[in-house]
This record gives structure tokens, sequence and C-alpha cells, in this order.
């Protein structure tokens, strides 16, 4: 029995190892917009398109925050009301002559949601169609829920056009304020970054590709390269399949390359894309308790896995050898008297905590909290097959009153 334990420790040692030498630096937090102060030399014009049902209790602060961006060129903002029933629009309207900006707002009917189309991404459409007559150079798509730095957008365009980007996303600051919203979100991040480790998504020569939902920079002729929003209409994690969409999609200026006869061979390059953490930009929407955030990752958990039951069974199985075998060790090995087996398990639960405390720091926590990864893990697995059950239950993809079961029946 000691082999066996000793043998599980190694391999999630080694994996942990892997892990941080190999894998794109992912605990790291320095990907940050707001890290270096950045100057416009040109205007592009920018239209923000928002997707609202019923979001009326958050308004007044976060479309206020979105008016009043110190962005000096020409902006608008389409807020699309999907059907809400809490009176969004006249809120929004509110806001809009609050702080002396009516004619910058446009606030849009959603039509009923047709076949085929998530409810975000058809709102997301129709302000996007909306907005078109303004010919904007970029679309700035964010939620009705994020609270905008007033140098959001600036920043974002600014690191748009310096750096030839198709589109630049954030993941803004998630409310982290209650027990629960400490514990569980700042792993939330951590299991995002690693899953989508954003040096790799910023690195054109690597396929991966990823974006934050809550504010996304995308540019008009990248979003017509793809064929628009309705490429990804059924998509229940929209963001990241708009990035992979415009980075497969290839951008600016092809490669080179020599064929036959050295002849020059065109070899189109992958679009441009850059994901990072803001600092500043904050979501305001609540996680108050377990059950919230317990609903919010089972929502699409199952969808990250391709709705596979091997990539579930892998999941159920990786997860606790990553993360469970360490303090399962050393807790064993004290029991047992076995110190080999207790050391390497401890040893193997410092490097998860080492790599874990970045993402607690960025986030104000308790460092104590980053030796809390293993029963986190634990809680985020429980999840993720609550989320299959979810699926398999016809409950699958529960939002803003909408059930999406199956996206192959969107």
């Amino acid at each position: 029995m000691d082999v066996i334990v000793l043998g599980l420790m190694l391999l999630s040692l080694t994996i942990w190892l892997g892990l941080l030498c190999f894998w794109g630096q992912f605990w790291r937090t320095d990907q940050q917009l707001e890290v270096t102060e950045t100057q416009l030399e040109s205007l592009p014009v920018v239209c923000a398109v928002v997707p609202a049902r019923n979001e009326a209790e958050l308004l007044p602060t976060t479309l206020r925050s979105l008016l009043l961006q110190d962005y000096p060129g020409s902006f608008n903002v389409f807020l699309v009301d999907d059907r809400s029933t809490d009176q969004t629009a006249n809120f929004a309207e509110g806001v809009a002559h609050a702080v002396g900006k009516p004619q910058q707002l446009h606030i849009i009917s959603g039509d009923s949601l047709p076949p085929g189309w998530s409810g975000k991404l058809w709102a997301i459409e129709q302000g996007i169609n909306s907005a078109s007559k303004f010919a904007p150079d970029y679309f700035l798509l964010t939620d009705a829920d994020i609270e905008h730095d007033p140098s959001n957008l600036r920043r974002l365009v600014a690191k748009a056009v310096q750096e030839d980007l198709d589109l630049v996303s954030v993941m803004v600051r998630l409310r982290c304020e209650s027990f629960w919203e400490k514990l569980l979100i700042p792993a939330f991040v951590f299991f995002f970054q690693k899953l989508y480790p954003f040096r790799w998504v910023n690195n054109p020569n690597n396929p991966t590709a990823a974006a934050a939902g809550g504010s996304i920079l995308i540019a008009r002729e990248a979003l017509e390269r793809i064929g628009g929003i309705q490429v990804i209409r059924q998509a229940l994690i929209d963001d990241c399949a708009l990035a992979q969409a415009v980075k497969k999609s290839g951008g600016q200026g092809d490669k080179e390359t020599r064929g036959i006869n050295n002849a020059p061979c065109p070899i189109p390059s992958q679009g441009r894309i850059w994901l990072g953490l803001s600092t500043l930009t904050r979501s305001l929407r609540p996680y108050n308790s377990l059950v919230t955030i317990w609903d919010m990752v089972a929502r699409t958990a199952y969808t990250q896995l391709n709705y596979s039951p091997l990539l579930l069974l892998g999941t159920l199985v990786g997860m606790p050898l990553i993360y469970l075998v360490a303090p399962v060790c050393v807790i064993l090995g004290a029991v047992w008297g076995n110190w080999a087996i207790a050391l390497t398990g401890l040893l193997g639960w410092l490097l998860m905590s080492l790599a874990y405390y970045p993402t607690i720091r960025f986030y104000k926590c308790s460092p104590w909290l980053a030796f809390s990864l293993p029963a986190i893990a634990f809680l985020y697995t429980l999840m993720t097959l609550d989320s299959a059950l979810r699926h398999w239950q016809g409950r699958g993809g529960a939002w803003k009153g909408r059930v999406y079961p199956n996206p192959d029946n969107l």
C-alpha cells in the first residue's frame, strides 16, 4: 500500500513540476492591461454593445461608468434590452440623462429569440447591426454588470492600435467580498488561466485562444473576416468561441515561406489577440453563497468539456490526482509514520500553494487561502459532475430564465 500511495504522490508531484515549468507560466498575474500608461495617436470610432436582460439594479453604476469613459474619440453605446421585465430600458435612459449623455446612448428593444441562437449572442447581433451605421473601427462587447474604470476603453483601443491586434480582452476583477467569493472566485480565475495560459493566448504562434466576455474590444474588420457573430451563435462559452474564431481566421499581413524552386508561398498568419487581467475594471455581479457560485460554474463546465463523457471521466480522475493526492499523503504519512510519503505530499502541497498564491495576492485575500486549493478543487470537481448531470437531465446552460440543454437544439 505504501508503494502505491508513494507512486501516486510522485506522479502528482511530476505533474505539478511539469505545469509550473512548461505550461505557459499560467500561474503568473503579470499580463495586465494597466501595467503601462498608453497614449493614443489615432482616434478610431468605437461602438459599445451591451446586452441587458433584467439589469435595472446595476445599470445606474455600470452604464454610468461606460458613458463616462475618458476616450477622446467618437464613442456610442448601444444597449439591447433583451425583453426585460424590470424596466431596464427606462433605467438606462434615466442614467444617460443624469450624466448628460442622452445622444450617446442608443436603446434597442430586442426581438424574440430565433431558433439556433443563444440569448446573449442574439442581443449582441442586434446591437452590432444597429451600430454598423456609424461604421465603427472597433466594437466594445461588454456585459451590463461591468463597472468600467474611466480609462478602460482608452487603454483597450491603445493596446489594439499600437500592437496591431484584432481582439483585446480583459478578465475584469470579479467581485470578491463574501466568504464564498473569497474562497472560490480567485480559484475560478486560476483554473481559467490554467486552461488558457494567457502567455499562450497572447502568442500569435500558439493556437491557444480565449477571451473574457465582460470586456472585449474587437476590430470590425476582424469580425467581418470571421463571418460575424452568427458564426458562434450557438456558443454558450461565447467569449472563448469568438477568440478562437478570430485567431484561426488570420490577421493583418500574411507570412511568407519558400516552396518548390524557392518560390514564395503565402501562409495565412493567425489573428492577433491579447488577453489579460484588469486591476481597475470590475464585475458587480454578486455571488454571496455557495449555491450562486455553484450554479455559475455548473452552467458551462460540461460545455467546456465538449459534452464528452470521456473528458468528464478524465476530469473526475485527473482533478483528485493533481489536487487531492498531496494532502491525503500528508495525512496518511503522518498516521502511518511513513515520513517519506508525508514529506513528498507536503512538497506537492507547497508547490500547488505557491502556484495559487499570485492569484490570491491579486485578489487581496488572506495568504492562508492558498493552502485551501485542494478543498476548492474538490468542490469544483463536484460542480463539473453536476454540470454533466444537469445536461443529461435537460437542465443545462440555464441563465436569465432560459435553458440551453443541448447546443444542437439551440
